[in-house]
């Protein structure tokens, strides 16, 4: 018999990424005593520097960025209880179109088979039985979380193991809400022009196309705190404006599209490890 714990493993680009889409399932499964495993692909130092300085800007300085990020991804696991950390420390590519998606090192230049080489080692050290990461779009279209999705699914074909495999996403209605809620909280949120609005509305997917929706209200403030640990990047963290109660209402579960499963479970599921135990 195989003694292997039961293991969710999320591949996720950026420090405080883990906490935004997963954090509720990664504190959940813990609970449950699931082993969790968090890849971290990039060191986040496109991120804000001290006192907000942006990249680019005087002063703003990646190292610097990059080691303060890992220290504020490190408390967040230790809220979330995550089994591993795993870094992968790819520099941080910034947003599409940003200079640092050419630089040397950059995870957007980094082949696919390299990355997935280095992905496939810890699959095959983990074993998971959940793999969850972006899908193809890196579900807005950042280079960083469409690179993850990149070396996932090759990293998954070098290793020829079967998980069930999800992508990250969000419901269309739950979209249109977090819009409302946003000018509620007084976010500057500006009309955007017919291409821009057109590509937001393509982001996430209707309701009735979600396979997995997890229920993880219980851990709402363990996924708050674990948000709230990446303090550096507070100023564009919107949902740590709302407080941990309106948080814990809007975020309270986590919704999932299956893209890989052997176990035949019925869909919709409300749970990842449905049909492994």
């Amino acid at each position: 018999m195989n003694d292997r714990p039961l293991t969710l493993m999320a591949v996720h680009a950026h420090p405080d990424d883990e906490a935004t889409g997963t954090g509720g399932v990664l504190a959940r499964y813990a609970a449950e005593g699931i082993r969790t495993i968090l890849v971290t692909c990039t060191d986040g130092g496109c991120g804000d520097g001290p006192g907000g300085v942006k990249p680019g800007d005087p002063g703003h300085d990646p190292a610097a960025v990059a080691l303060m990020r890992r220290q504020e991804l490190e408390a967040s696991c230790e809220v979330l209880k995550v089994s591993h950390l795993e870094m992968l420390d790819y520099a941080d590519s910034g947003m599409m179109g940003w200079p640092a998606n050419d630089a040397p090192g950059s995870f957007w230049q980094t082949p696919v088979e390299e990355g997935a080489a280095r992905l496939a080692e810890l699959l095959r050290r983990y074993q998971p039985d959940v793999v969850v990461t972006y899908d193809e779009n890196g579900f807005y279209g950042h280079p960083d979380h469409i690179q993850a999705n990149r070396i996932t699914t090759a990293a998954l074909a070098m290793t020829a193991q079967t998980p069930k495999v999800y992508w990250t996403t969000a419901p269309r209605s739950m979209m249109q809400r977090f819009g409302e809620v946003m000018r509620e909280f007084g976010a500057d949120v500006q009309e955007p022009d017919p291409a821009e609005a057109a590509a937001m509305a393509e982001i996430g997917l209707p309701d009735e196309e979600i396979t997995t929706w997890v229920d993880t209200t219980a851990f709402g403030g363990q996924k708050f705190d674990a948000l709230a640990a990446h303090a550096s990047q507070g100023e564009n963290i919107f949902f740590l404006r709302m407080g941990r109660e309106r948080f814990t209402e809007l975020m309270g579960v986590e919704t999932f599209v299956r893209v890989q499963d052997t176990t035949g479970a019925v869909v919709p599921e409300n749970d990842l490890f449905a049909g492994l135990r």
